[in-house]
């Protein structure tokens, strides 16, 4: 339930679960009947939550809908929220929580098994999420089915909606009303490789978008604006502060930085450094558990 008078300035629609992350010597792991690993970990997470934590670290008041079981793993991820002070209203689905496998080399990269378990005619109902719509200054909907039905809402009431298509290849029809309903795009350029400018430029020049967001990892990440030219611009990775652990969630944590920084009334590419500085520092803790406070982000930023 929302909470008496609560304001948010973000709003997050899915996407929570709980990450298996199994680390490997390399990627990809050698065909065998079984490997020896380390310790295997299970971190409470996924892409959604990821967000709402770290914008919530970073001052932001922060709402986070989504549809998760009654079950321990659901409990996991209530656990999780309410110790960040990030609103969650849960709505119970019959098909649990969601799960994922990640396999982490020692370099940090990742391989991830998506436990795509929400059935094709979920939805939330609108008395359910209106109430929330109505009191947030800005929308991050997850890629989840259920998500795409609150964007005639969220138009109807003027709120600014952003999403990650995470390794959108371009063609995969799921993500597509997701690019052209958005205001503002994220995605990595692992998906459309060569062809993500083409791709940016796509989402620009057929959907609402004033501005799209691909990450490139170690080479940093580009930005593209209705006002700023043919050409994304890039923005030059950060060198992480610590040693890297683990790159799950750095993603996310680029989004936070931006998301922050956007909401700050910054411009695309001073957004875009934020989002670097946030998403290297997500390298250096397992499953992106420690998001970069404010004051952190912010002192970063000045020695940058």
């Amino acid at each position: 339930m929302i909470r008496d008078g609560a304001r948010y300035d973000v709003l997050v629609v899915g996407g929570t679960g709980v990450d298996t992350v199994v680390r490997v010597e390399s990627l990809p792991v050698p065909l065998a009947d079984s490997v020896q690993v380390g310790p295997i970990e299970e971190w409470p997470g996924h892409t959604g939550a990821n967000v709402a934590l770290g914008t919530r670290a970073l001052g932001l008041a922060v709402g986070l809908l989504d549809c998760i079981g009654e079950d321990a793993t659901g409990a996991r991820v209530r656990e999780m929220l309410a110790a960040a002070d990030v609103d969650f209203a849960p709505l119970i689905s019959a098909a649990g929580t969601r799960r994922a496998v990640n396999l982490v080399a020692a370099d940090g990269r990742r391989m991830s098994f998506y436990d795509a378990r929400d059935p094709a005619d979920l939805r939330m109902p609108p008395d359910f999420y209106l109430p929330w719509l109505r009191r947030t200054r800005h929308v991050h909907l997850s890629i989840m089915n259920f998500s795409r039905f609150l964007f005639d809402d969220i138009e109807e009431l003027g709120v600014s909606v952003s999403t990650d298509l995470h390794d959108w290849d371009g063609l995969a029809d799921h993500h597509r009303e997701f690019a052209l309903r958005a205001d503002l795009v994220f995605l990595s350029s692992a998906g459309a490789g060569d062809r993500t400018p083409a791709l940016m430029r796509e989402i620009l020049r057929e959907g609402r978008a004033d501005t799209v967001v691909a990450t490139a990892g170690a080479a940093g990440s580009y930005v593209l604006t209705r006002d700023g030219g043919a050409h994304p611009q890039h923005v030059p990775a950060v060198a992480p502060p610590a040693p890297v652990v683990d790159t799950n969630g750095a993603g996310d944590a680029y989004v936070s930085g931006f998301l922050y920084g956007r909401l700050d009334g910054r411009d695309a590419l001073d957004c875009g450094r934020l989002g670097a500085l946030a998403g290297a520092h997500a390298c250096t803790a397992p499953a992106a558990t420690d998001p970069l406070s404010r004051d952190r982000l912010l002192a970063a930023d000045q020695s940058a």
